[in-house]
């Protein structure tokens, strides 16, 4: 009995130890195909991320993505690839199924900052996170509408140069000087239009000094931005106001430097004979009498006042010293005696 009880005993140890070796053995294949599958996954994530996720190489930082009104999903995740914005555009419509986007995409103009992911993307589209910020455009007084052009054009996208000149061109002068702020999305037509209200809401401040002073408005804002070229301070815009409106009024030629500038696009130049003799310039103020046919640029306020309320103390001519100080003469004898004092010719 003994030796039948040693003898399974035995034979069950040995079981046992089977048994052990191949639960040892199904561990470690079982521990090998766990770092397998590990592996696996892993390397299909980063060449999920690679190829679907991560933002494409050449992502469009700062430039306006559309998305156009009653895009589906795939529709906007094909322009998207398109404009480099995703890396397939399939994925992305995957992506904005996964993120439970019920409404699908929304309609507009997107603006990203800095390059992002496939899901990033599709959160911004599907929530509407157009990342439009207004941008700070300071229009200094005295800018021409060719001025403005290039100033807007060089920071909005939509804005067309050509379009917003065949727009406010005609109409030069009748635009505020001021600091704007306009969406990257605004185009040239949004601009002109809050520009020009800006200047009727500040024209309209001096509607009782234009009406008393008997000039139409059009002459006050040609005046204006005359004076904004040729004076430097308040008192001096209304002073030489009244020495231009007297020139006028004596049937004398404004002989202004400022509006050769406005007519040859320059900023400054040397004034030679054949220039003060140009007859066909209709900005030649030493030859044409009276105004010139348009503004010379967008006036100031301070500018626009000075030109409604001139002080007349019977003074023709003008000059600034080197100092910017303005010396008057009532004669062209006085004049010349300026020049020498002042400016030693």
């Amino acid at each position: 009995m003994d030796h039948l009880k040693k003898y399974l005993t035995h034979v069950l140890l040995l079981i046992r130890r089977f048994d052990e070796r191949i639960v040892a053995n199904w561990r470690e294949q079982a521990n090998r195909r766990s770092i397998i599958i590990i592996i696996a996954a892993g390397a299909f994530a980063l060449v999920s991320y690679v190829f679907l996720i991560a933002p494409p190489v050449s992502f469009p930082v700062g430039n306006l993505i559309t998305i156009p009104e009653g895009a589906t999903a795939r529709e906007a995740g094909e322009m998207l690839e398109g404009q480099g914005v995703v890396r397939n555009g399939v994925a992305f419509s995957v992506a904005v199924t996964v993120l439970g986007a019920d409404r699908g995409v929304r309609a507009g103009d997107y603006l990203f900052k800095e390059p992002k992911d496939l899901f990033s993307i599709a959160r911004a589209i599907t929530t509407g996170a157009f990342g439009l910020e207004p941008i700070r455009i300071r229009v200094p007084e005295g800018a021409t509408t060719k001025d403005m052009a290039r100033l807007f054009g060089g920071q909005l996208q939509r804005f067309d140069e050509e379009r917003f000149l065949a727009l406010a061109q005609p109409e030069e002068g009748f635009f505020f000087p001021d600091t704007y702020f306009f969406l990257p999305n605004a185009n040239e037509k949004i601009v002109y239009e809050a520009m020009r209200q800006n200047f009727d809401t500040n024209i309209a401040s001096l509607a009782g000094e234009i009406e008393t002073s008997g000039h139409p408005l059009r002459d006050v804002v040609i005046m204006a931005s005359i004076l904004e070229k040729e004076a430097h301070t308040d008192a001096d815009r209304r002073m030489i106001a009244g020495v231009l409106w007297r020139r006028i009024k004596i049937g004398m030629a404004l002989q202004v430097d400022a509006a050769f500038l406005y007519s040859l696009g320059r900023s400054t130049f040397t004034l030679t004979k054949e220039d003060l003799q140009d007859k066909d310039d209709p900005y030649n103020t030493y030859v044409h009498k009276g105004l010139p046919p348009g503004a010379i640029g967008s006036p100031s306020l301070s500018s626009l006042r000075a030109a409604a309320t001139p002080i007349d103390k019977g003074y023709i001519f003008y000059l600034a010293d080197n100092n910017h100080v303005t010396h008057y003469a009532k004669t062209y004898a006085e004049h010349l005696r300026n020049k020498a004092l002042y400016l030693g010719s």
